[in-house]
């Protein structure tokens, strides 16, 4: 079946889109445990970036499991080929001239690295939410920690499954940052990359 795939060429490159917008293209990928903010960081900053006249889009762990990812499990495998998917999608938006704002527990430093290479070096960014389990578990806005706790869920990063740490995110944030706090910091390491004169 592979042999019959041919790549198609478009007339429109990446660099045209990017210059039609008028701003780079990238990924900032979130990545920490479930509760320790990732998406209520990302969707700040992409009303941030949104007001400033950026085209943005954010890719949601949640969202994208109701879709896209719908038929995958927790398990190891299945978390890699999710994260895979995630890696291609955003390669498909950062071609689109869109800065990606992606929200993924993504608890393997090989899937992080895969979703590196599939975007492009130049073109990512990773920002470590580093909130420890005890306020995550305190949160537990999705009840998953309770439920990890009582065993009804395996599988559950932080619980009964590892999450591999960063060892050099872009940004590092923890939960002494507040949102409008985090949202400055990370907004400070991208506004030069933003312009089009940066590669």
């Amino acid at each position: 079946m592979e042999k019959n795939i041919i790549s198609h060429n478009y007339k429109l490159t990446m660099q045209e889109r990017r210059k039609r917008n008028g701003h780079n293209s990238f990924l900032i990928f979130f990545t920490g445990l479930s509760g320790s903010g990732k998406s209520t960081i990302a969707n700040a900053l992409e009303e941030k970036l949104f007001a400033e006249g950026i085209k943005t889009y954010v890719l949601d762990g949640d969202n994208i499991r109701k879709g896209i990812n719908r038929g995958l499990s927790f398990s190891p495998k299945d978390r890699s080929e999710n994260n895979r998917r995630i890696g291609e999608i955003a390669k498909l938006f950062v071609d689109a001239g869109i800065v990606v704002l992606a929200a993924f527990v993504s608890p393997y430093a090989a899937d992080r690295r895969f979703i590196k290479n599939t975007v492009g070096v130049q073109n990512y960014l990773e920002i470590f939410v580093n909130t420890s389990l005890a306020v995550c578990e305190e949160r537990d806005v999705k009840g998953l920690y309770k439920k990890a706790r009582k065993g009804e869920i395996t599988n559950m990063t932080g619980i009964s499954a590892p999450y591999e740490v960063p060892k050099n995110p872009t940004v590092e944030l923890t939960q002494d940052n507040s949102v409008a706090e985090s949202v400055e910091i990370i907004y400070s390491k991208i506004k030069s990359k933003l312009s089009l004169d940066q590669k």
